[in-house]
């Protein structure tokens, strides 16, 4: 099994065809015939179901085009970090962050960081922790930063700081008298949300559903600092982590309140599948976030209860 014979059975996988693939793939048609009949009798499994209208992945070429694919992309990542050493960029780090984590922390930490590696680069996304998990575990990701609230599969982690989500409101609601606040008991209100496809919005409306509701927004802003605002204004009420919204609850204009739910006393948490699969680069970096959120002065603890105002 090589390379060319992976790319021709993703190729013909995709097209459904294998002259269609092998045309893809750059190869004549009975080379590319001869290619998967002998990948077969190596493997000792039909990959391929013949029929008149095309081709069709049997069970096993289901299995053989899960791992060409991720091989493919590995190959085409190798590809595009060598040249990038060979123009004298350095690594990219492919980082995959939450909602809070891209708003609170990784702006000064990509800023410090890209100071003091100046060949370095790092590609950012923002996704649902529990996508993150997945592009983790496939490595279509270096390093994901994500709530503990999920599955972490059997990835490395490494912890950065508490994470918790709490309930902004005005300081005279009568929500800001509660110790916290369970979920159920907020759902009846009107909510000040992110856009729909922020990942924390997602989170939250995949929590409302057991509770037989979802939250009802009258207005989604793109950002938790325009969320903050319109709170402040009277719009509505918003759960937001604590860390994007704590030094905008120094001025009396906003309270919070712990939110009174398990998946709500979160942690974020760095992962990566393991340390060896890092590159130096990637681990430079990783190690660069825990030490910035070591910073006391810029990421204090968050209070245990009560009002947070």
């Amino acid at each position: 099994m090589d390379l060319i014979d992976l790319d021709l059975v993703t190729a013909v996988a995709e097209t459904g065809s294998i002259t269609h693939g092998a045309a893809r793939a750059r190869l004549s048609l009975p080379s590319a015939s001869g290619r998967i009949r002998s990948l077969e009798h190596t493997l000792g499994v039909t990959l391929f179901d013949r029929g008149r209208r095309g081709v069709a992945l049997t069970p096993a070429g289901q299995v053989l085009l899960r791992h060409a694919r991720s091989v493919c992309h590995a190959i085409g990542q190798l590809r595009t970090e060598l040249d990038e050493y060979a123009q004298g960029h350095g690594a990219t780090v492919r980082v995959q962050a939450n909602t809070a984590a891209t708003e609170s922390l990784m702006p000064a930490v990509a800023v410090s960081f890209l100071a003091q590696y100046p060949h370095a680069r790092i590609d950012l996304e923002e996704r649902p922790s529990h996508r993150i998990i997945a592009a983790v575990a496939e490595r279509r990701a270096d390093i994901g930063i994500v709530a503990d609230s999920v599955e972490l599969g059997q990835l490395e982690t490494r912890v950065v700081r508490p994470d918790p989500l709490v309930v902004v409101t005005l300081p005279d609601d009568p929500l800001a008298r509660l110790p916290r606040v369970p979920y159920a008991d907020v759902l009846g209100r009107a909510f000040v949300g992110l856009n729909v496809a922020n990942p924390l919005q997602e989170h939250l409306e995949t929590h409302a559903q057991p509770l037989g509701t979802q939250p009802r927004y009258r207005v989604r802003l793109p950002s938790i600092d325009a969320a903050c605002r319109a709170v402040a204004g009277g719009i509505g009420i918003a759960i937001l982590p604590w860390y994007s919204v704590r030094r905008r609850l120094t001025s009396g204009t906003l309270a919070a309140i712990p939110l009174a739910e398990p998946w709500a006393d979160r942690r974020l948490v760095a992962c990566f599948t393991s340390d060896r699969d890092l590159s130096d680069t990637a681990r430079a970096l990783r190690d660069h976030l825990l030490a910035h959120a070591d910073d006391k002065d810029d990421m204090d603890e968050p209070p245990s209860g009560g009002e947070w105002g």
